[in-house]
């Protein structure tokens, strides 16, 4: 999953569709994420020392990953991301639409880079 925490992302289907956001949290076990704004839900919490108002507080709950499509910030799209080897073989997401470098995956391999 090419999508990391700190990324804007768009959520493309389910009651918060055409919300973006910035993702706070990725489990990549249960491959959910969590989004800032998407899927508030309310949690009643009793009243003790440390919430000693109590009340319902609003919460953000995990998303499923293929909800979320990542918003590209050059093109103002949201976008599928693809992964590619760089000339000196480091391993980058790249934006399919525009072709813009999003961020580094792994470092410089010989390997992989080109002669």
């Amino acid at each position: 999953m090419l999508i990391k925490t700190d990324d804007t992302v768009q959520v493309i289907t389910g009651a918060d569709r055409g919300v973006r956001g910035r993702v706070l949290k990725v489990d990549l076990e249960a491959g959910k994420a969590i989004v800032e704004g998407v899927a508030k839900v309310f949690k009643h919490v009793k009243r003790s020392q440390k919430h000693p108002q109590g009340g319902r507080l609003s919460r953000e709950m995990p998303v499923q990953m293929s909800n979320l499509q990542f918003y590209c910030e050059s093109c103002s799209k949201p976008t599928k991301l693809g992964a590619r080897f760089t000339d000196d073989g480091a391993k980058e997401r790249y934006c399919r639409k525009c072709g813009t470098t999003v961020g580094k995956i792994a470092p410089a391999k010989k390997a992989y880079a080109k002669k």
